[in-house]
């Protein structure tokens, strides 16, 4: 279950978001990032979730790394590995909005690059090496051994062949609005491919995520808030992709679960598109868990 961080809302949802999620039966709580947007600090959430739940995993899905100082993001993902006794998994990538970067005066230019140096500078400054020679270690060192779980939020097969030397598996994006069982089994079978070409003989952790609505105006309030969050790549493509958004009933979300899960994924997150904390009991209704 993700939270509803793009959401305007404030303590009293976080408070029963995640107390609801931790309850069961879900996996993971994830947290998205976005800067130019109505959304609440990923950082801010994923800290208060790591307070706040006791059980349930949390993720990042996904950091936009190369928007970020690499050390200072080191710094509080291990505190939040350190929050949540080591339940954290970070994924991260590169994003596609250059507006995010530009509201933090960041460069838009060569991030992929960056993306690669980044987590190594990352998991050397978990491991305990400082960032330069007459400076001390960056504290404090993350519960888990070698620092968090990192996924590449990566599509196509150049992001995933660069993700296969680093990352322990790929979250994929493509599925966001209607899940595609072929376009999902490509994606599992190029992800997989490309591990065995990085000579890796583990298993690459496949996770995907899904926009969703239940209850009254399901449909209007799904496609609504696929074209705000989309209407920054232009209106006429934002409502194109909004249109296609076709979980907005219980049958139209078991089908999804079942299209993620028949593909060999391992994880699905579920994107709700409202902050109304009945949506959970909505949805654990829908899928008869």
């Amino acid at each position: 279950m993700t939270l509803p961080t793009m959401l305007p809302h404030g303590r009293d949802e976080v408070l029963q978001w995640c107390r609801a999620v931790d309850e069961g039966p879900w996996s993971s709580l994830a947290v998205p990032e976005r800067v130019a947007y109505t959304s609440h600090s990923m950082t801010v959430q994923l800290a208060a979730a790591a307070a706040l739940t006791e059980r349930v995993r949390l993720w990042t899905t996904i950091v936009v790394l190369p928007s970020h100082n690499a050390v200072r993001m080191a710094k509080d993902l291990a505190s939040v590995d350190q929050l949540s006794d080591g339940r954290l998994t970070v994924g991260v990538g590169v994003g596609g909005r250059e507006q995010d970067y530009r509201a933090v005066s960041a460069p838009f230019t060569r991030r992929w690059q960056r993306l690669d140096d980044q987590v190594a500078t990352m998991r050397a400054t978990w491991a305990g090496t400082p960032p330069e020679p007459d400076l001390d270690p960056i504290g404090p060192p993350p519960v888990q051994a070698g620092g968090p779980p990192l996924v590449a939020g990566a599509i196509g097969p150049k992001a995933t062949a660069r993700a296969a030397r680093w990352a322990a598996g790929i979250d994929d994006g493509t599925a966001i609005a209607n899940p595609d069982a072929e376009a999902l089994a490509e994606v599992a079978t190029r992800v997989r491919a490309a591990w065995r070409e990085a000579g890796r003989t583990d298993e690459p952790h496949l996770s995907t995520s899904i926009w969703y609505a239940l209850g009254d105006n399901a449909e209007t309030r799904l496609r609504t808030y696929a074209f705000d969050y989309l209407k920054i790549f232009g209106p006429e493509i934002a409502e194109a992709i909004a249109d296609t958004a076709t979980v907005h009933s219980p049958k139209a979300l078991r089908t999804a679960v079942e299209t993620v899960k028949a593909a060999g994924f391992h994880e699905l997150f579920l994107v709700p598109t409202t902050t109304d904390p009945q949506e959970l009991p909505r949805t654990r209704e829908a899928l008869g868990i």
